[in-house]
C-alpha cells in the first residue's frame, strides 16, 4: 500500500517535472528561437509554448528598443585635436533568428562596433564641425551602424553624441576664437551701418539741394527742437548757403573797389596827372 503511494508521487512529480520543462510562456515583446537536437526549428511566441523536454531547447529574444551606452572614447579629429567622445544608442531586434544564430553576443557585439564607429568617423571631421554639426555625424554614424548590423538582423533606430570633452587650454583657445568672431562682426556691422547712413544721408543732401525751402524748414525744425529742451545754452545753427552768399558779396566788393583803383594808377605809369592835383 505504501509502495503504491509512494509510485504514485513519483509519477506525478515526473509529470510535473515534464510539464515544467515543456511548458513556456512569452510575454508580447519576446520570441523564442526553438532547436531541435541543436538544429534551428522555428520562431514561436508570443503566448503559449510547448517543448519536448530533452529534445529542444529554447532561446528568449527581446523585440524591445534598446538603449546602450557607448563608453568615452579618445577621438583625434582631423586638426589634430584630442577629445573624449561619448554617445548613445537605439536599437532593436527584427530578425530574432539571425540574431542569435548568426553572432554570438549580440549585445557586446554592437557595442564594440559602436566604439570603432564613432572613432571612425568622428576622426574624419575638425573639432568645429564636432560641435556644430552633431545631427549630420550623428546621421552618419547610425547609417552606418544600421548597415553593418543589418546581417545581424538588428536595425539601428538612432545615435546621438551626448559629450565632448575639450581640455582646458583648448577651451580658452575656442574661447578667444569666438570672442575674436564677435568682434569681427560688430565691426563688421558698424561699417555696413556706417555705409548705410552716408548712402542716406548723400541722398537727404541732393533732395535739399533741389529743394532750398526745405533746406529752410529742416532749419527751422532744429531750432524747435532746441527751444523744447530745457537748457540755459542755446546753439543757433547758422546755414551754410548764408555763408557762401556773405563770402560773395564781400568778394563783389573787392573787385569793385581793385577795377575803381586801376585807371589811377595806369595814368600815373603813362604820366598823365590826375583830376585832384593842381598845376603849377
Amino acid at each position: 500500500m505504501i509502495f503504491d503511494y509512494i509510485a504514485y508521487l513519483v509519477l506525478v512529480l515526473l509529470i510535473v517535472a515534464f510539464l515544467a520543462a515543456a511548458i513556456r510562456i512569452l510575454r508580447e515583446y519576446e520570441r523564442g528561437i526553438v532547436f531541435t537536437l541543436g538544429r534551428f526549428t522555428a520562431v514561436k511566441g508570443p503566448g503559449l509554448i510547448i517543448l519536448i523536454p530533452f529534445v529542444q531547447q529554447m532561446v528568449r529574444v527581446d523585440l524591445r528598443v534598446i538603449v546602450q551606452d557607448v563608453p568615452p572614447q579618445d577621438v583625434i579629429s582631423r586638426d589634430n585635436v584630442s577629445v573624449k567622445v561619448n554617445a548613445v544608442i537605439y536599437f532593436r531586434i527584427v530578425d530574432p533568428e539571425r540574431a542569435i544564430i548568426k553572432v554570438e553576443n549580440y549585445m557586446a557585439a554592437t557595442s564594440q562596433l559602436a566604439q570603432t564607429t564613432l572613432r571612425s568617423v568622428l576622426g574624419k571631421h575638425e573639432l568645429d564641425e564636432m560641435l556644430a554639426e552633431r545631427d549630420r555625424l550623428n546621421a552618419d554614424i547610425q547609417q552606418i551602424l544600421d548597415q553593418q548590423t543589418d546581417a545581424w538582423g538588428i536595425k539601428v533606430a538612432n545615435v546621438e553624441i551626448k559629450h565632448i570633452d575639450l581640455n582646458e587650454n583648448m577651451i580658452r583657445a575656442i574661447a578667444k576664437q569666438a570672442e575674436a568672431e564677435r568682434l569681427r562682426r560688430a565691426k563688421v556691422i558698424n561699417a555696413e551701418g556706417e555705409q548705410q547712413a552716408a548712402e542716406k544721408l548723400v541722398e537727404a543732401g541732393r533732395l535739399l539741394a533741389a529743394e532750398p525751402q526745405a533746406m529752410q524748414l529742416r532749419y527751422f525744425a532744429a531750432l524747435h527742437d532746441i527751444a523744447s529742451e530745457r537748457s540755459s545754452t542755446i546753439i543757433f545753427p547758422l546755414p551754410t548757403d548764408l555763408l557762401a552768399h556773405l563770402g560773395g558779396a564781400s568778394e563783389r566788393h573787392a573787385i569793385a573797389a581793385r577795377d575803381a583803383a586801376d585807371p589811377q594808377d595806369r595814368g600815373r605809369e603813362a604820366g598823365v596827372p590826375s583830376l585832384g592835383t593842381k598845376r603849377a
